[in-house]
């Protein structure tokens, strides 16, 4: 007879601590801690800010709508712009202009589609009202009280609201808007200009913050029930000049702004009270933003000093998204950085560097620890590297010194000398394959000044020789890199002595480099890890840090931080960013530190009763 028990074995298993090979979901009872436990998957609390396409034209002080997928960007100045461009998730495109050019305005509306651009200024203070249908504006009933208004917002472009702002000094006026024509209700119980509102509607709103008449910056918060305003719980930190999207009274994100100073700062409104909550990747003010829901959101244009109009673009994703996290793996028997790194986080393998003294050993990873194997032919530092297997890669430039050309071929058990480098160099980014396909881009070339000695240059490998190829847009050295021959891409490093790290991003088709999005946080000395240029994962930096940033194909995303912060890990990387291996490196000498990246990390679960 068949039973449940024969047929599926037992339900839940049993175990003096944690169960051996859990997996995500999974039961089961703890015998030591007399407990029932499960696994289930890590997420942010904090959310993430992470950057978009730029829009077309920098602005600041202008108006926007929409959604984080289906944003809308309008007016802006100085000088009184009338541009519109439409956001669809990815990047921005020019629609028709507003009739009347202008800034300071503000945007009411739930689509890309369906819009009302409000006040503003051009060189007067205007009431003009436009409505926005997907293809043009059309000039409709304009406000009963002209005025600046950068200022607070709630609604669609058939119910909604406006309130404060700026006509000879700051207003309290708050305005209803029908579809058709605007009705003056209740003030504000605190005029002020260029504040934050948010709400979907006429009768539910949130205004937030801003600047009475002398330019105090306020924390107030006052909520609208439809008739009248009642003062509620202020933010954490009085501030103008930020944005909101239009999110509901109970739920909303307010950031950026003047504090005084430009501001990064990131507040979540839960329906009762303000937590702070992760900054924006750059600091703005008199910037614009669109969405309906606190887990997403975008903010667009701005400034960072007077009239420096930004094109940056940053996409919010709140908390309760899966996050990944690094965890320690076994050490490197020789501790050293700058070395060369291949393979899987299962079968990783790793080159060269620098102890001091610099050295030739090679190591190989089984996932849980590293063994001593064959050593390079030639030692060397800032060796390139980033391609292949633990059984087919390859060691390319370097440092011995001087700077080198020397390429070998790794067969799983030894090393190879094979044709060099057509340009000698060190401490470039690599990607490729296999010891028979591999690309290696940037690095210094041991010129002098060693400003002059920055490459661009970019090689191929084809299994018997290096092709020059096309230059980076940007020459540097330091620089990470992924990928393969026909995808590959290149983030970070530094283009010249005395120069500042840079956060360019660069992408590799096969044929040529194209700029797209920066990393978030300038760096070079970083680690890079990826299969192609969709997807990369950025790690450490010099000085010492354990940032982690995540590429998707489109734009950075701030993740996880290492355990370890740690610079001069080497060149490419190991894995892909779902699973990768951050070895060695300095945090002020030389380490034997590996950690393990997981892109979905796991935290177990006690089951309680009472």
């Amino acid at each position: 007879m068949s039973t449940y028990k024969k047929e599926v074995g037992t339900a839940v298993q049993n175990a003096a601590g944690t169960l051996s090979g859990v997996v995500e979901g999974q039961l089961w009872y703890d015998s030591t801690a007399a407990s029932f436990k499960y696994q289930y998957p890590n997420v942010t609390t904090a959310g993430a800010w992470a950057t978009g396409n730029n829009m077309n034209t920098g602005r600041w002080n202008l108006g926007g709508a929409g959604t984080y997928n289906a944003g809308l960007a309008f007016g802006g100045g100085e000088p009184y712009f009338n541009e519109t461009e439409s956001y669809n998730g990815t990047s921005w495109t020019e629609l028709n202009n507003l009739n009347n050019a202008r800034r300071n305005l503000t945007g009411l509306g739930t689509s890309n589609t369906a819009a009302l651009a409000v006040g503003g200024y051009d060189g007067a203070q205007r009431g003009y009202t436009e409505t926005w249908n997907g293809t043009s504006w059309t000039e409709v009933n304009d406000l009963n009280t002209a005025r600046s208004l950068y200022a607070g917002r709630s609604g669609t472009n058939t119910a909604g609201l406006v309130f404060g702002g700026y006509v000879t000094d700051v207003v309290a006026n708050t305005e209803s808007w029908n579809g058709t024509s605007w009705t003056e209700v209740n003030d504000l119980n605190t005029a002020r200009n260029i504040a934050g509102g948010m709400g979907q509607t006429n009768t539910a709103a949130l205004g937030v913050s801003g600047e009475n008449g002398v330019g105090t910056k306020l924390a107030i918060t006052e909520l609208w029930n439809g008739t009248s305003w009642a003062e509620t719980t202020d933010v954490n930190t009085a501030r103008s000049d930020g944005a909101t999207g239009q999110t509901p009274t109970t739920s909303g994100v307010w950031f950026g702004g003047n504090a005084p100073g430009v501001s990064a700062l990131t507040e979540l409104w839960n329906g009762t009270s303000w937590a702070e909550t992760t900054d924006m990747n750059t600091a703005r003010r008199q910037l614009a933003g669109a969405g309906l829901a606190q887990g997403n959101a975008i903010a667009f244009g701005g400034s960072t000093g007077p009239s420096t109009g930004l094109t940056a673009t940053e996409e919010w994703t709140g908390a309760g998204a899966p996050i990944g996290a690094w965890s320690t793996g076994g050490d490197l028997n020789t501790a050293r950085r700058h070395a060369g790194g291949s393979g899987t986080q299962t079968a990783g393998l790793y080159f060269g560097g620098d102890t001091p003294p610099i050295t030739a050993v090679t190591e190989l990873y089984d996932g849980t620890s590293w063994t001593e194997v064959n050593d390079l032919n030639t030692a060397r530092s800032f060796i390139g590297a980033g391609n292949g297997t633990q059984t087919s890669a390859l060691g390319f430039g370097g440092y011995i010194p001087p700077v080198t050309g020397v390429t070998e071929s790794w067969n799983g058990t030894s090393w190879t000398e094979v044709n060099d480098l057509n340009t000698a160099r060190n401490a470039g980014g690599g990607a490729g394959a296999d010891n028979t396909s591999a690309l290696f881009f940037g690095g210094y070339d041991g010129s002098s000044p060693i400003d002059s000695g920055r490459t661009g240059v970019t090689e191929s490998w084809n299994g018997t020789s290096w092709t020059e190829v096309n230059d980076l847009n940007t020459s540097r050295s330091s620089n990470a890199g992924n990928g393969i021959i026909t995808s590959a891409l290149t983030y970070g490093g530094v283009p010249s002595a005395g120069l500042p790290a840079i956060a360019n991003t660069e992408s590799w088709n096969g044929t040529s480099w194209t700029e797209v999005n920066d990393l978030n946080t300038a760096r070079y000395n970083l680690g890079g890890a990826g299969a192609d240029n969709t997807s990369a994962l950025a790690f450490g930096s010099t000085p010492a840090a354990g940032i982690t940033e995540l590429w998707n194909g489109v734009s950075w995303t701030e993740v996880a931080d290492l355990s370890t912060s740690r610079t001069d890990m080497g060149s490419g990387g190991i894995g892909t960013t779902s699973s990768a291996l951050a070895a060695g490196g300095d945090d002020g000498s030389p380490l034997a530190a590996t950690e393990e990246w997981s892109s979905s990390s796991n935290v177990v679960k006690t089951i309680t009763t009472s």
